[in-house]
């Protein structure tokens, strides 16, 4: 590892012991601190938020998007916080589970279960609550430059007991984990260039990862919508639902679940990763 990733390993596992020994409430006022620097004096993907949720929601004021967005940098700063808290983080926290039971029924196929969910809501508090009530998640992750960084991370969501591996990986170990009965983690909503398929994403299309139709098709297995919305302080609502397309073609099965995500956004348009390039990729046809 170069010098420079070590270091920013150092400095992340540095991070995690300062925040892991404040309290609760002083974690939530030192994000919202942040979160008030980042949207007021840090204009890094600022505007192509803007223009997301702008795209998204074009009937909406001009207050709305700038109100909107400002409550998602205090969103996800805070879910960072708690990642870095973790494992203290998950002390004091309500869930509220709905759907637990589709989650079960799909298990017992006994193909394993395609795990599908997406930059919305609390997601590493959705991959703790999986590991620590023993269900065998291996999340498939995008592989960052810094290697120092990739380490905390995968350390860090593996403190509950799920796995992670690299997108670069064999296949043949994406469908292991299927093979022996357990969730394949996918996260299925940024732009997946000229690879992806276009499916409509609050009417435009938009390019997306053809992986868990293509895994779907290929074995069978069952495919889950999961998501974790916060509903209050220390409060979470986790939504498993079947993913369900009469029309088996990669693209059909591809927007039945980015429709099911875009309902979810629809509802707490706050609580989604707006800062990245959905809509990078245009169809051949498009001007």
């Amino acid at each position: 590892m170069k010098v420079s990733n070590q270091l920013t390993y150092r400095f992340l596992m540095g991070l995690r012991r300062f925040v892991s020994m404040m309290s609760i409430s002083s974690q939530y006022r030192l994000s919202q601190r942040i979160a008030s620097l980042g949207f007021h004096h840090i204009p890094k993907r600022k505007d192509l938020a803007r223009r997301n949720l702008t795209m998204a929601f074009p009937d909406r004021s001009v207050e709305w998007v700038e109100n909107t967005l400002k409550n998602t940098y205090q969103f996800f700063i805070y879910n960072f916080i708690q990642f870095l808290a973790f494992p203290a983080a998950w002390e004091n926290v309500e869930y509220s589970i709905h759907g637990k039971d589709v989650l079960d029924k799909a298990l017992k196929q006994n193909k394993g279960v395609i795990f599908i969910s997406a930059h919305f809501g609390a997601w590493e508090m959705l991959g703790a609550w999986l590991g620590l009530n023993n269900y065998k998640l291996t999340g498939i992750a995008h592989q960052q430059q810094n290697r120092g960084s990739d380490k905390f991370f995968k350390e860090q969501r593996e403190l509950s007991g799920v796995k992670q591996i690299f997108r670069k990986e064999p296949i043949e170990s994406m469908y292991n984990i299927l093979n022996e009965n357990k969730l394949l983690g996918l996260v299925s909503d940024q732009d997946a260039k000229k690879k992806g398929v276009f499916v409509d994403f609050f009417r435009i299309p938009a390019s997306t990862p053809k992986g868990a139709a293509i895994f779907h098709k290929n074995t069978s297995a069952p495919m889950i919508f999961s998501v974790c919305i916060k509903t209050g302080f220390q409060k979470y609502q986790l939504e498993f639902l079947p993913i369900i397309s009469a029309d088996t073609t990669t693209g059909k099965i591809t927007q039945a679940y980015t429709r099911i995500l875009e309902k979810y956004v629809q509802n707490y348009p706050e609580q989604y990763f707006w800062f990245h390039q959905r809509w990078k990729t245009k169809p051949k046809n498009s001007d």
